[in-house]
Order: C-alpha cells, then structure tokens, then sequence
C-alpha cells in the first residue's frame, strides 16, 4: 500500500527556482523507479524526469534539461525534483509516480502508463 505525497510547489517568476518533493509511505522506496510527471491546462499529462530504484538511471525530458535536477534519498523514503530557471510553460501541476514492476527492468521511463502509484499533485505555476 504505497502512498506517495508530493510538496512543494508554488508561484514563481521565471527564472526562479522550486525543489519539490515526494515522500513516500506504506513501502520502501528504494523498490521503486519514481517518475515526475505535470500537466498543463488543457494539455495532457506529460513525463518530465524520472529515477530508477537505485539512482543509476536517470532522464529528463529535452525541454527540462539543464534546468531540473531529479534525485532520491531512499533512507528517507523521498524524491526530489528541483526546479531551476523556471519558464511561464513549466507551470502545471506536478505529480511523482512509482513503478510497481520496477524490479524487472533496470532503467526507468517517463511513461503515464508504465507508473502505478500517483500522489496528488503540486501546483507550480510561473508568472510576472
């Protein structure tokens, strides 16, 4: 019964920076790939970064990279996502996602659908 909980978020200027993060209850994340996920108005739900289990695999949507830096720290049952130089087009809300067949590949994906459990989202929004 994992349950995830992302925090975080809030209003920015561009440029700015956030680090968001996901704590994890109910199992251990270390068994877990953790995906970054946000949606915009309107648009659907879009892959930003994602971490395998033990932190050896990661990747960033082009856009993101060179700007947001994802990292775990499985001792303490959390994801993080920080968020640098911020654009108007990164607002959206902000989902982490876990991997429930994350111990029978070694790297991660910023797939929707490969991602079992979702916590509720942290609204990032970037604005003058």
């Amino acid at each position: 019964q994992l349950q995830l909980v992302e925090s975080g978020g809030g209003l920015v200027q561009p440029g700015g920076s956030l680090r968001l993060s996901c704590k994890a209850s109910g199992a251990a994340l270390e068994y877990y790939h953790i995906g970054w996920f946000r949606q915009a108005p309107g648009k659907e739900r879009e892959g930003v970064s994602c971490i395998s289990s033990d932190g050896n695999d990661i990747d960033y949507r082009d856009s993101v990279k060179g700007r947001f830096t994802i990292s775990r720290d499985n001792a303490k049952n959390m994801v993080y996502l920080q968020l640098n130089f911020l654009r108007p087009e990164d607002t959206g809300v902000y989902y982490c996602a876990a991997d429930g067949n994350s111990e029978l590949v070694y790297q991660c994906t910023t797939y929707t659908n490969d991602y079992d459990y979702w916590g509720q989202g942290t609204q990032v929004a970037v604005a003058s």
